[in-house]
């Protein structure tokens, strides 16, 4: 939805407005029912700092590139960080089987980017560097990377529903006067009326998918939940052709697969 959308910046931000009013009674209850401790807060004001760069990075990413070329590649950057983060700065453990899961999850969705491109990359990797696309999809994965670590510390302190809530409404708000310096209050009136069923949509979608992460993070090592979540890659591969009908190459269905067989791995380790 936010690839189809007319104005994919403006999209991104409006769906975060949307979260806060269609979210507003559970955060309420929540806040009523249990108190969020001192530490909760600074983690709640950090991420919505994050947020708020990897939503600019990850819509100008889609502004530039292919949804099954992009997505795969900004995804594929947070899975090779948090692992090394996570020893290092929260002194996880990960087993020998799901290393290995983690580095075909990590494999998989970079063959899905980079099938056939392999020799040209080799030979001259600083053209990467040159394709916007390509250079918000990897400023992307760096912000999936720090949030990731960061919303791990986070919901040890915070019910993992209102810290989703709380970090849409502080990014939300902090985005806002960048909106109207950027794209001016016509455009983002002409994208809300141009999307509203989808900005609603995606709110949803969005505030559920994150929710369920963070609920995973309070019960698991982020080495693990993160590369995890990248089995949404095999369903962007097959919602950019169907529905985008963006092309579907041998490298995309082959990185699926590896996708899959590595969050398979990590299960079982």
């Amino acid at each position: 939805m936010l690839k189809r959308s007319h104005n994919q910046e403006v999209f991104a931000w409006w769906l975060q407005i949307a979260q806060i009013f269609l979210f507003a009674p559970l955060a309420i209850f929540l806040l009523g029912a249990d108190s969020i401790e001192n530490p909760g807060w600074w983690f709640v004001v950090g991420t919505s700092l994050i947020h708020m760069l990897y939503f600019v990075f990850l819509s100008r990413s889609y502004s530039h590139g292919d949804l099954s070329l992009v997505y795969p590649l900004a995804r594929g950057t947070g899975p090779a960080l948090v692992p090394v983060l996570g020893v290092a700065l929260l002194g996880e453990e990960v087993t020998v089987l799901a290393s290995f899961g983690i580095v075909l999850v990590v494999g998989g969705i970079f063959t899905s980017s980079w099938w056939g491109k392999g020799l040209g990359i080799a030979r001259n990797p600083m053209r990467l560097l040159t394709d916007p696309g390509i250079r918000y999809a990897l400023l992307t994965g760096l912000t999936i990377a720090s949030y990731s670590v960061w919303d791990k510390m986070g919901v040890q302190f915070v019910n993992p529903l209102l810290y989703m809530y709380l970090l849409a409404a502080g990014a939300a708000s902090g985005l806002a006067p960048y909106m109207v310096w950027k794209h001016g209050v016509s455009a983002m009136r002409k994208e809300l009326r141009l999307n509203l069923g989808p900005i609603v949509v995606a709110g949803i979608l969005a505030f559920v998918a994150y929710a369920a992460v963070l609920s995973a993070l309070q019960v698991s090592s982020v080495s693990y939940v993160s590369p995890s979540r990248e089995v949404g890659i095999v369903f962007s591969v097959l919602l950019g052709a169907l529905i985008l009908k963006e092309p579907v190459t041998t490298g995309r269905i082959a990185g699926s697969v590896v996708i899959l067989l590595g969050v398979f791995l990590i299960a079982l380790g």
